[in-house]
């Protein structure tokens, strides 16, 4: 990596830093989580599907073998568009990919049955996140599921002052504004948008540690990750502290899934 990109790097976004390094697989419970959350979403033929901010695709992926009536792909970023897009030529080229805002996505009213998104409300703020789940509930038909994949904090009781001592913490190492609730906080966002919990699922939040980082991409990708690490002094900083306060906290953050029904 040159110079110039290394600072290019040391500025932006943690998720970005790691895609630059080539990992693939950024949704905080890795694939095994992404997987439980599209099993607790039963797709099938007749749905018909919207992602959220798909960032790399590889949920679309998954999601356009379970063959849907139809997807569309909700996305600001016009380079994580063109990924997605090329991604799904081979196996569900009808995709539909909207450039947008997952908060005001133009979309009709109740035409989606199934809507999920991953690794992004946990990057907004509480303004936002109402947004966003208030846009899945509209555009969904009645009895429609939401599913999302976050950052959580636990326990539920955790006091306030080490909620803000996280959320500063995560969002000095990954550059973002990075605030996650507990499970019953994002239960509350959800209730309050008008759906009721169908499935919660959680698992360590262990994105940056060696055994998940091989389950989700295998281990010639791992090799290759830590080669441009490196290589690239600005990136592997980045890296080891968003894994040193991911350890530093893992008492008290999770990924969690939850996948809630439209009323």
């Amino acid at each position: 990596m040159t110079q110039q990109t290394e600072k290019k790097m040391d500025r932006h976004q943690g998720h970005w830093v790691l895609a630059k390094l080539g990992k693939r697989v950024l949704r905080p419970g890795g694939l095994e989580m992404t997987r439980q959350m599209l099993h607790n979403l039963h797709i099938e033929e007749a749905d018909d599907v919207v992602e959220f901010a798909p960032g790399l695709g590889i949920t679309a992926k998954m999601t356009a073998q379970c063959r849907p009536h139809s997807y569309t792909a909700v996305e600001r970023n016009e380079e994580a568009a063109a990924i997605v897009r090329e991604r799904l030529s081979d196996v569900l080229p009808e995709a539909c990919i909207v450039m947008g805002d997952a908060g005001h996505t133009g979309l009709p009213d109740a035409s989606a049955t199934k809507v999920y998104g991953e690794a992004m409300l946990t990057m907004q703020s509480m303004e936002e996140k109402r947004a966003i789940i208030r846009e899945a509930a509209r555009i969904l038909k009645p009895g429609g599921l939401y599913g999302i994949h976050e950052i959580g904090l636990r326990p539920d009781d955790i006091a306030d002052e080490k909620v803000r001592e996280i959320h500063r913490a995560l969002q000095t190492s990954v550059m973002a504004n990075v605030s996650p609730l507990t499970q019953s906080g994002w239960t509350a966002l959800l209730e309050e948008a008008g759906f009721e919990v169908a499935a919660v699922y959680t698992n360590g939040m262990h994105l940056l540690e060696p055994g998940r980082m091989i389950a989700d991409e295998g281990l010639p990708r791992c090799l290759l990750i830590v080669g441009r690490m490196l290589c690239c002094g600005q990136a592997r900083r980045a890296v080891l502290k968003m894994r040193k306060n991911f350890r530093r906290y893992a008492d008290h953050l999770n990924a969690i899934s939850i996948v809630a029904r439209k009323k």
